[in-house]
């Protein structure tokens, strides 16, 4: 069974992707927390898995906060093998803002960390750049995301890792479009 698993911050959009992906009625909330564990639904050979949000979950203390991202962290290493593509959502609208407020206390953001672990474990990883509806300057930014996560601007050279989406509006077709690719790339195995 191959699985495509959508990971990111609290808070990003995620499960409203994972049900526009899905059409699958998923809890979502306006609040950090609402998916506690993996939510999985089967598509044919396939399966999408929602993970929890990392990172700040308002009302959950610092423990139950780094049980999640521990839970997360296990998943993806005992998965690695059947997973097609993971796709870190990211909320693009304030991607930056928290990157230099993590870096301003001499820590690697959760998303660049993220984004490094996704490569390291070779998981075909796609940047789902989320809520790109609210974004004026929509090229800068997503050159600015791009270089964070160590790809040379213009963000267009990684069209083929960089999905700029609104989930909430249903536009999704760079991902779907990505996602297909990936399926493509793994024949035979799903």
């Amino acid at each position: 069974m191959c699985e495509i698993v959508l990971v990111g911050r609290s808070n990003v959009g995620k499960s409203t992707l994972f049900r526009a992906l899905t059409g699958e009625k998923v809890p979502i909330g306006r609040r950090p927390g609402v998916t506690v564990r993996p939510y999985s639904v089967r598509a044919g050979s396939l399966t999408y898995v929602d993970m929890p949000g990392y990172g700040f979950m308002k009302y959950r203390s610092w423990r139950e906060q780094e049980r999640v991202k521990d839970l997360i962290v296990r998943y993806l290493e005992d998965h690695a093998d059947r997973i097609v593509t993971a796709i870190q959502v990211t909320d693009a609208a304030s991607f930056l803002e928290i990157a230099d407020r993590w870096e301003s206390r001499g820590e690697v953001p959760v998303e660049i960390e993220m984004w490094e672990f996704l490569c390291e474990l070779e998981l075909n990883p796609i940047l789902a750049a989320n809520k790109m509806d609210r974004i004026a300057n929509r090229e800068q930014v997503l050159d600015w995301i791009a270089e964070r996560l160590g790809m040379e601007p213009p963000w267009t050279r990684w069209e083929d890792r960089i999905a700029p989406v609104s989930a909430k509006r249903g536009e999704i077709e760079p991902l779907r479009r990505l996602i297909r690719s990936r399926m493509e790339s793994s024949k035979g195995r799903c």
